[in-house]
């Protein structure tokens, strides 16, 4: 099955807010989702909320999930993706000097 990690939109007119989903990438947007891992409040003053789940993000992206492109751009900004090539680049290094 191929996962992707992507936004899924909840709330009122003019007052968005978004849970970080799991889904199946054939499922329609409004469809049942694997696993929700964070949520992101847009319109939240005086600066936007965002919370993930580092771990359940990680071990995500370790299983293979793909993730959209803002949710590609927010893991930037949280670091998940520079420690997910860091922990990808420990297992790397650890595998070669296995062999």
């Amino acid at each position: 099955m191929a996962t992707v990690i992507r936004l899924k939109r909840g709330g009122r007119t003019h007052t968005p807010y978004y849970r970080v989903v799991v889904m199946d990438s054939r499922t329609r947007s409004r469809g049942r989702e694997i696993d929700t891992i964070g949520y992101y409040q847009p319109c939240e003053r005086p600066v936007p909320v965002v919370e993930v789940n580092v771990e359940k993000a990680l071990d995500w992206l370790g299983k293979g999930a793909q993730t959209s492109d803002t949710v590609r751009d927010i893991f930037t900004k949280k670091g998940i993706l520079a420690a997910y090539k860091n922990k990808a680049a420990g297992q790397a290094a650890e595998g070669g000097a296995a062999e």
